[in-house]
């Protein structure tokens, strides 16, 4: 880690962007001169510190590496980017808890706090300590062949496994709590939680759940079985997912970032995690309003102050 000179506040944070875009290395410059303008210091990737070139920072600029721990010592991370950039983010701070806030610059960005237009607002309540940090529930992943452990990770939105060749299904077995479920032959099976429950299992037709809701997810994918639908369970329960020795091989993605093989045989258990990830809000617009933002859902009609009458116990024809 390279540090210029130390930083005047004893405040420090941690600015990851996907620099391949040239609006994200734009937005990125302007947020690290702006950090240091308040005298707090910045963290940057080396690569990342490279791709957005010499930017000033009155010497509050440092550089570090993925494995060193990037994330310890900063109050939170600012990512630039999509929900793919903080996810990558969740995955390099896990081990220290660092807070994440995103700036969107990606599509939908359900897991971003804050729009490229409001950096000035973002940087403000940074500098201010005006925002609030929540806990999202986590997955434990872990993968056994035999008796053996022979991968362990984490997921913020989902663990999926999945058929590794197009032309023939997966069969597998899936088990809750220690007791087997069903049988499927299928393309896969979705396992995840509540922040991912807008991502891939949302694709997959499962349902949409309330973040402060603690549970687990399991959806399965184009599975041919008469049993066969989204099971919302709860967070102490113990999801598993076991390939039979008589298919194909299949692999195991985690947020779509971290994968390994799954020979037959392989059995995939999946719990609550034990280090959630804490997402900063800026806001406290309610989950329904995100919805309804970042899916463009039509609301027209409406009559919320009705609505608000009957739930004040007025009247319910008003």
């Amino acid at each position: 880690m390279t540090l210029e000179t130390p930083d005047p506040t004893g405040r420090r944070v941690l600015v990851l962007a996907h620099t391949g875009r040239a609006e994200v290395r734009e937005v990125a410059r302007a947020c690290v001169q702006r950090l240091t303008e308040h005298g707090i210091a910045v963290r940057l990737l080396a690569a990342e510190a490279a791709d957005l070139g010499p930017g000033g920072g009155d010497g509050l600029v440092e550089t570090t590496q993925p494995d060193d721990l990037p994330g310890e010592g900063c109050e939170l991370v600012l990512v630039i980017g999509g929900d793919g950039s903080i996810l990558r983010a969740a995955e390099l701070t896990h081990e220290t808890s660092t807070p994440l806030l995103g700036v969107n610059l990606g599509h939908v960005g359900f897991l971003a706090e804050a729009e490229p237009e409001d950096v000035e607002f973002t940087i403000a309540a940074i500098v201010n300590r005006t925002y609030t940090a929540e806990d999202r529930l986590t997955l434990g992943v872990r993968v056994l062949v035999g008796k053996e452990v022979v991968f362990e990770t984490f997921a913020l939105n989902e663990a999926s496994v999945e058929k590794a060749a197009r032309e023939r299904m997966l069969e597998v077995v899936v088990e809750v709590d220690g007791r087997p479920l069903s049988r499927w032959g299928c393309d896969g099976v979705v396992c995840a939680t509540p922040t991912g429950s807008t991502a891939y299992n949302f694709s997959a037709g499962g349902p949409v759940v309330w973040p402060e809701v603690e549970a687990l997810l399991m959806v399965p994918l184009s599975a041919h079985a008469l049993f066969a639908r989204p099971m919302v369970v709860a967070p102490t329960s113990v999801l598993a997912i076991e390939v039979l020795s008589n298919t194909r091989s299949g692999v195991l993605w985690c947020d779509g970032r971290r994968t390994v093989d799954l020979p037959p045989g392989a059995r995939i258990e999946v719990r609550r995690g034990d280090r959630p990830v804490r997402l900063v809000r800026l806001h406290e617009a309610p989950f329904t309003d995100r919805l309804v933002a970042k899916f463009g859902l039509p609301v027209a009609g409406w009559r919320g102050a009705a609505e608000r009458r009957w739930r004040d116990g007025g009247d319910h024809d008003a």
